[in-house]
């Protein structure tokens, strides 16, 4: 490796993007110390400089030029393929695990595309995701020192290409090849070659048909080098050796190295195939059936010529499309406007089948379209997918693409067939509420082009807000002889706009301490809610705020609120944490010192209340996607004496008829008496033993997690006091439904004692409207109704100052049966 001098020129990069180019740079200088040149050299490659200033290795001597698209003359896999073996899309996966799974790479099943295990981002976004942060790091165990798997990927960033470059997707197939090992196992020649040899005996093309670039890459304070392959413009795959990381003292070499090869699956096939895109190789049946419908034929003359100058069309590398596509033009002897009239209809059909396939996994793996957060990257792409069929009038229903998808998919992903009834459903209630924005659209343009000139902003406002399609405006605009110029990235413009999320109930306390030197807390609520008490060593005292050894106290946290109590007789009304410590807030100055013993007592009836509200909470979570569907995860919870709220995914407001089906079944759950059971789990052995559903309450940290059950019906990572059996839960009463933000309705409800002091306010009003309508309670409701009525009545005859006394008597006797509170 380079000396520690060469790497500390790097402590003062600032950015991934500085530390990436810095280190490229150093990797440049010394080839033998950060490649595999060794194994390079063996097979016959050459190190040669290209024009761009990329280092690249080919077996040609004369060969000046490396092997991107920009350098190379594009895309010119259509022409004279040079891979002899065709693979399908599928069989692109068989052939990996042919090639790899002998030499000690063990195959997995792809983890969710919505990345609930992760904090620090919604979706997964390549392979190596599935492993972030908790793998990376060291702190959790990797399913194998070595694998592969097929990941489905969602990113959002290249929409407009969708379609267009015939090599960009929202929603991919990234094949990783992974080692996580210690220094002493890394053996990155022996990892380069298992690619090579997989490019070699898996899709057989020839060293002659390779340019591999050198390269490097950083990010989350992890950086290596990196190596990409290439062949007839087309980039392969890439492998990372992440090797180091950077800390405030400089570059460290990491204890647990990474190797992060990413294999775009989609790609290969259409390699392989030497289709003119890469939509053609990966959804075929798909395609067949839209053109059926569409009775669009592909003009594959055309086609194969437009393929390979797509690439010029990449937005992000454009600054003006117009320019762009006269440029493919002209490289194709064809007038632009002709060229965009016979190539548009196809991208458009491209774009459609390549959305729903992405909506068809997010939907199944729990993220909902809506106006919030990931959702919103959904949203976006299904009004884009629905614009182009209202634009070339094609009777075709995007929920039959998502089915004809999962039936392409099946051999490898049977997983996405099971919920397409729901997915169905759920797109139904999207495309209702865009169509009912584009009826009210009309008023909304006129009144904007009414004001004079449409902006880029003002398109991006009336699409934020209103769902109205920049198309719409410039169509309508027409007649108001103004002129509409839509940006080439307007859909990564209204994107932008989204990328922030916020936490629904933030749980963490702003009060941070010094407690580098302070033993962490043992916790002792865990495994029984009855402990309410322990004796405790004083660690550490800062003003009011005491610090022990171990406590039974619960601080706030998972949307829990903290536990109450006393420490020798002193009464403390607030517990949080920080790291592992935990801090309990006393009233006033504490009487004892730092290293005394002290007794720890917490409220029984305030920890039971509290226990009882977060047993109820996973019950109802697990009730709820039992009775609405396999979309529902919980949003957000949070659990207090009053009550306990539930935030759970779900697409429009729950009927009446469902919120007591809820409340119904969740009570029978309490009715079966079902002991609880406790565990502490390595992370990797609890994702493999029960999935990642397990993170309904969001991301956990730890190498070891403490996970839930309550058997036959729910599986959580959980740190929250829970009850030891179902049965204590008490009554469990659904008193409130609302929508808080799209695709996000909360469940508010009581139990146990809660219950009880509800019920017994609702008998006081009862009694009390028993009393003033002087009526048994079976009478109520109707009563209650027909004094509405006549009161009504009444303010209209003092209109007209024709009043009847005996209009205004109370008659009715009308007998209800239920909850008379609830219908009142």
């Amino acid at each position: 490796m380079a000396s520690n001098n060469e790497l500390n020129e790097l402590r003062n990069c600032k950015t991934d993007k500085e530390l990436k180019k810095a280190f490229k740079k150093i990797a440049s200088k010394f080839p033998d110390k950060y490649f595999p040149t060794k194994e390079l050299k063996n097979l016959g490659y050459i190190r040669k400089l290209c024009q761009c200033g990329s280092y690249f290795w080919t077996v040609h001597e004369d060969r000046e030029v490396c092997g991107d698209p920009a350098c190379s003359g594009g895309f010119r896999v259509v022409i004279d393929n040079p891979s002899p073996i065709k693979l399908s899309y599928i069989d692109v996966w068989k052939k990996i695990v042919e090639v790899l799974e002998p030499r000690g790479y063990e195959p997995i099943k792809r983890y969710p595309c919505v990345a609930r295990w992760n904090p620090t981002s919604e979706f997964t976004i390549a392979s190596i995701s599935a492993f972030q942060p908790y793998v990376i790091t060291g702190e959790v165990e990797p399913p194998a020192k070595k694998l592969i798997i097929p990941q489905f990927c969602l990113r959002f960033n290249d929409i407009e290409n969708v379609g267009i470059t015939g090599s960009h997707c929202t929603g991919f197939v990234m094949i990783g090849q992974h080692a996580f090992v210690s220094p002493e196992e890394w053996d990155q020649g022996q990892l380069f070659m298992d690619m090579h040899d997989f490019i070699h005996e898996g899709v057989g093309l020839a060293k002659e048909e390779i340019t591999i670039h050198e390269d490097s890459w950083a990010g989350g304070g992890s950086f290596g080098c990196s190596l990409e392959f290439f062949s007839r413009g087309v980039e392969l795959f890439n492998q990372v050796y992440t090797m180091f990381e950077q800390t405030p003292e400089g570059p460290k070499e990491l204890k647990l190295k990474v190797l992060d090869m990413g294999l775009g699956q989609e790609r290969v096939a259409w390699f392989s195939q030497g289709t003119p895109n890469m939509y053609e190789a990966t959804f075929p049946q798909v395609l067949k059936k839209l053109r059926k419908i569409t009775k669009i034929d592909l003009d594959l003359e055309l086609y194969n010529k437009f393929s390979k100058f797509s690439a010029y069309l990449n937005m992000d590398e454009v600054e003006d499309m117009d320019t762009a596509w006269q440029r493919v033009a002209k490289e194709i002897n064809i007038n632009v406007k002709e060229l965009k009239k016979k190539i548009m209809p196809m991208t458009a059909l491209y774009s459609i089948a390549e959305h729903a396939r992405s909506l068809l996994f997010a939907i199944n793996d729990g993220k909902l379209p809506s106006n919030v957060g990931g959702g919103y990257n959904l949203r976006v792409i299904f009004r884009r997918a629905i614009s182009f069929l209202d634009k070339f009038e094609w009777n075709i229903d995007i929920i039959d693409v998502c089915k004809w998808h999962a039936e392409e998919l099946n051999e490898l992903f049977p997983e996405i067939s099971e919920h397409l009834d729901e997915i169905r459903e759920i797109l139904e209630v999207e495309k209702g509420k865009f169509y009912a924005t584009k009826k009210k659209a009309r008023k909304i343009i006129e009144k904007y082009l009414k004001k004079g000139e449409i902006t880029t902003e003002t398109l991006i406002e009336l699409y934020d807000s209103n769902g109205i399609s920049p198309d719409m405006v410039k169509k309508m605009a027409k007649k108001y002889n103004m002129k509409v110029k839509i940006p080439d990235n307007f859909y990564s413009l209204v994107v932008e706009r989204h990328e922030k999320t916020e936490q629904i109930h933030a749980t963490q306390k702003e009060i941070e301490l010094d407690l580098e030197d302070i033993p962490e807390t043992e916790s002792l609520y865990y495994y029984d809610y009855t402990k309410i008490s322990n004796q405790a060593t004083v660690l550490k005292i800062v003003d009011n705020l005491v610090i022990l050894d171990k406590t039974v106290a619960y601080p706030t946290s998972g949307g829990q609120l903290h536990d109450v109590g006393i420490i020798n007789g002193q009464r403390f009304s607030d517990v949080f944490k920080q790291g592992n410590h935990i801090i309990h807030v006393l009233d006033n100055e504490p009487k004892f010192k730092e290293g005394d013993i002290v007794k720890v007592e917490v409220d029984e009836d305030w920890r039971t209340q509290l226990s009882q509200h977060h047993t109820a909470t996973h019950i109802v979570n697990a009730v709820a996607q039992e009775v609405l569907g396999s979309h529902v995860n919980q949003a957000g919870a949070k659990k207090t004496l009053k009550n306990s709220h539930l935030d759970i995914t779900h697409y429009e407001q729950i009927s009446n008829e469902n919120l007591m089906e809820i409340e119904k079944k969740a009570n029978e759950i309490v009715d079966k008496d079902i002991d609880l059971k406790f565990s502490f789990m390595p992370r990797s052995e609890a994702e493999k033993q029960y999935g990642m559903s397990i993170y309904q309450g969001g991301a956990v940290p730890g190498k070891k997690i403490r996970i839930v059950e309550v058997p036959g019906l729910d599986v959580e990572a959980c740190g929250g006091t829970h009850l030891n059996n179902t049965s204590e839960t008490g009554y469990i009463h659904i008193t409130k439904s609302q929508k808080i933000q799209d695709g996000i309705v909360r469940l508010t409800f009581t139990a146990g004692e809660a219950s009880e002091k509800l019920k017994e306010k609702h008998e006081r009003i009862l009694n009390q409207l028993k009393s003033i309508l002087n009526v048994e309670r079976k009478y109520l409701v109707d009563r209650v109704e027909e004094l509405f009525e006549k009161w009504k009545n009444l303010n209209k005859a003092l209109k007209t100052g024709n009043v009847n006394e005996e209009d205004l008597e109370l008659t009715s006797s009308k007998q209800f049966k239920g909850d008379v509170l609830s219908k009142l």
